[in-house]
């Protein structure tokens, strides 16, 4: 019931994100990670077929930890307390899987773009690739609910920061990070990290070039677009011509944590510090692409 779950999310996800470093902000830059929530409300796992384990098969893990120097340096933080598999932020708002609800869709529900009709849409219909979510179809109100007290607060919230940042400092960076599942079978191959500045559209070529730089000089192997070119938010956000860029960053799961039971590995401290370095690193380079802005407090 629609009902049920809003009560739900007021219950179980006060709030539904956190934002740190706002206040102490001294670089227009701002880390977010949208897909790292790990509370599974419980009206969702109740409607689930799924065990809590296996819906945390879609969850960016940790991430958000991995990035936690990045206030100490004077950026922002951003990050989902809701998991992917109950709402994905990195999608249109109204990117809705037509086999996952009941009844015809209204008109302004995108429907066909590839996302949506594979099971990946803003409410997911499967996880892991190919397992079912739920046993049936669900009430399309309950979509509304959802995106309605969560979805549409979060975005508000990152664009606000973002807008902000521009206004004080003449012009944001957003990085947009993530975790990817490995490829075992192409481990020789697959790189550690993927950035994605949606082919250039969504971040200056210079400023993908630096985060890559920063990467490779710390020893990861980094792709660029394939086979991740960025999400919604990357594209939605990006307008370097307005003065905001977004980079998208993919790393890969199994160089810090176990795929199957979800724990840290001893590598995950080592990442962590050098995840920091690189946030250090960008707030002294970054300055020159947004009109010399100040790094120190004024």
């Amino acid at each position: 019931m629609p009902q049920d779950e809003a009560l739900c999310i007021a219950a179980e996800l006060d709030p539904p994100f956190t934002i740190l470093g706002a206040q102490s902000q001294r670089v227009p830059i701002v880390f977010n990670s949208p897909h790292s929530g790990r509370v599974y409300p419980s009206v969702f796992l109740a409607a689930s077929r799924l065990s809590a384990q296996a819906l945390r098969k879609s969850e960016d893990a940790y991430v958000e930890q991995l990035l936690q120097a990045a206030p100490e340096h004077g950026a922002v933080l951003m990050h989902a307390h809701f998991p992917r598999a109950y709402v994905d932020i990195n999608r249109e708002p109204y990117e809705l899987d037509p086999l996952l609800f009941n009844g015809r869709l209204p008109d302004f529900v995108n429907s066909q773009s590839l996302r949506a009709i594979g099971g990946l849409g803003t409410i997911a219909r499967i996880v892991n690739e190919k397992e079912e979510i739920y046993p049936g179809p669900l009430a399309l109100d309950t979509a509304f609910v959802r995106i309605e007290k969560l979805y549409k607060p979060y975005h508000a919230a990152l664009g606000e920061l973002l807008q902000a940042s521009r206004a004080r400092f003449g012009g944001a960076f957003l990085f947009d990070c993530h975790s990817m599942p490995s490829q075992q079978a192409e481990r020789g191959g697959w790189p550690d990290f993927v950035l994605g500045d949606r082919f250039g559209a969504s971040c200056a070529p210079e400023i993908t070039r630096l985060v890559m730089a920063l990467l490779k000089g710390l020893g990861y192997r980094v792709g660029l677009n394939k086979p991740y070119a960025g999400g919604y938010i990357t594209e939605h956000f990006g307008k370097p011509r307005h003065g905001i860029h977004a980079l998208q960053i993919e790393v890969d799961r199994s160089i810090y944590m176990n795929e199957e039971t979800f724990e840290k590995t001893p590598a995950f401290m080592s990442l962590q510090r050098d995840m920091s370095h690189v946030v250090s690193t960008l707030v002294q380079e970054l300055p020159r692409w947004s009109g010399g802005y100040k790094v120190a407090a004024e």
